[in-house]
């Protein structure tokens, strides 16, 4: 006699097994803004730049004469040497996945590269967008103090300049960004970014032939109207080529790289 023995009746997924979901893109982005400061490198960059910020105002405090010491005075000057330093923390953003191969980790529990990309992306423009209420308030420090020990203290600032620091400071972190998304590697992204575009404004101005193009290349001379009010509609055109050529195109193929790239 024989006995036939049923499989095992296949049971429905319980309802308390919760569903597998992606991280949200403000999720990935709140752990790519801590990922900034987590490392030394990161950390040390982020109190520079406050540093500079402040030290600028002190300096002004003793150098610039009373009546020429207003809000806006204070904030316009420290837009230049934090900007050059914005890009590094946009560099280290993207190349850290690399050089401290924590890349297999991140790509693992989120496997869709592009948009740990897009996080990082949003996150130093997030950064860079501190850095102006940074300048800001240590501007507002300044005035105050300019106020209290002397005849300056004037709260005299447009708009538009905001405005504009906030576009300024935000093209230079993603030019930091695309440069290391195109290298992958911290020290040649810093050096290709410090050395390409400072080399292509010597040229602009050293050879007669390269300086109208250099007039719509040279980001030194493209971004020079975003420390005023006043942008023209030829100097936004120019502004234009040059992000498309500096900060989109690098940031294109640096995209394509990193999403074809194995992970060691």
């Amino acid at each position: 006699m024989t006995t036939v023995t049923k499989p095992p009746a296949r049971t429905a997924p319980t309802a308390s097994r919760a569903a597998v979901r992606r991280p949200s893109l403000a999720r990935l982005t709140g752990v790519e803004l801590r990922k900034l400061a987590d490392t030394r490198a990161g950390v040390w960059l982020l109190i520079t730049i406050g540093l500079i910020a402040a030290a600028i105002v002190v300096v002004q405090l003793f150098v610039v004469p009373e009546a020429e010491q207003t809000f806006a005075s204070f904030f316009e000057p420290s837009l230049l040497p934090v900007g050059i330093l914005l890009p590094v923390l946009g560099i280290l953003s993207i190349t850290s996945e690399w050089s401290q191969r924590s890349g297999l980790a991140t790509f693992t529990l989120t496997p869709r590269r592009g948009r740990v990309v897009l996080a990082k992306l949003a996150a130093v423009v997030l950064a860079a967008l501190a850095s102006v209420l940074a300048s800001l308030a240590v501007a507002a420090a300044g005035t105050l103090i300019a106020g209290a020990t002397g005849d300056g203290g004037r709260w005299t600032i447009e708009a538009a300049v905001i405005w504009h620091a906030v576009l300024l400071q935000g093209i230079n972190v993603l030019m930091g960004a695309a440069f290391g998304l195109l290298l992958l590697n911290t020290p040649l992204a810093i050096v290709t970014y410090l050395l390409l575009p400072t080399v292509w404004s010597v040229l602009g101005g050293l050879i007669k032939s390269l300086r109208g193009p250099a007039g719509w290349l040279d980001t030194t001379v493209t971004m020079d109207p975003l420390f005023g009010p006043t942008v023209t509609a030829a100097q936004w055109g120019r502004l234009a080529v040059s992000v498309a050529v500096w900060v989109a195109l690098p940031l294109t193929a640096g995209l394509y790289r990193t999403l074809r790239r194995e992970v060691a």
